[in-house]
């Protein structure tokens, strides 16, 4: 493999990395704080406006993370084969990658159920014909919860790829 598209490959992991990353941790630390005096239909619009912004970020770059992350693992001198735990390092990347799953997992889940759920609720509460606050205070509840969760797991793939790394 040219040395360029490897280059290429780990610049690419990294800023694809910062940008789901960062925006995890962001979303887990400071803005609960920075939300909580809202009301809970201004926050719900909020954040039902912040995912609309994060989520194609989010999966763009997962699609780059996934892509550079099986061009490295490859290209690396101790990948001996899929499924072959014969090191510190295979299993430092298996255990990676299954965190990794989960954290696709938990974004699919967000994405494409408790989000649409979110803005459902809202819309029936704001035609008026039926009161959603509750259900918009839960479903927001459980969208903070697997955030923190991912954000959570983010930090495990960062430890494992330092492990990986000194292995």
């Amino acid at each position: 493999m040219p040395a360029w598209v490897l280059s290429a490959a780990y610049w690419l992991h990294m800023a694809a990395t910062v940008a789901w990353v960062g925006g995890l941790l962001f979303q887990a630390v400071l803005l609960p704080t920075a939300t909580r005096a809202l009301e809970p239909q201004a926050r719900a619009r909020f954040f039902d406006s912040l995912s609309r912004r994060f989520h194609p970020i989010a999966w763009l770059s997962l699609a780059i993370l996934v892509f550079t992350g099986l061009t490295q693992m490859a290209a690396h001198p101790r990948y001996a084969g899929l499924l072959v735990l014969d090191g510190r390092w295979a299993q430092a990347i298996l255990a990676k990658h299954l965190a990794f799953g989960g954290m696709v997992l938990i974004a699919a889940l967000q994405t494409w159920v408790l989000q649409p759920r979110l803005a459902h609720h809202m819309l029936l509460e704001a035609t008026g014909s039926v009161s959603g606050a509750e259900s918009i205070a839960l479903t927001r509840q459980s969208l903070d919860r697997l955030t923190r969760v991912n954000a959570v797991l983010a930090l495990i793939v960062l430890a494992l790829t330092a492990v990986a790394r000194t292995a």
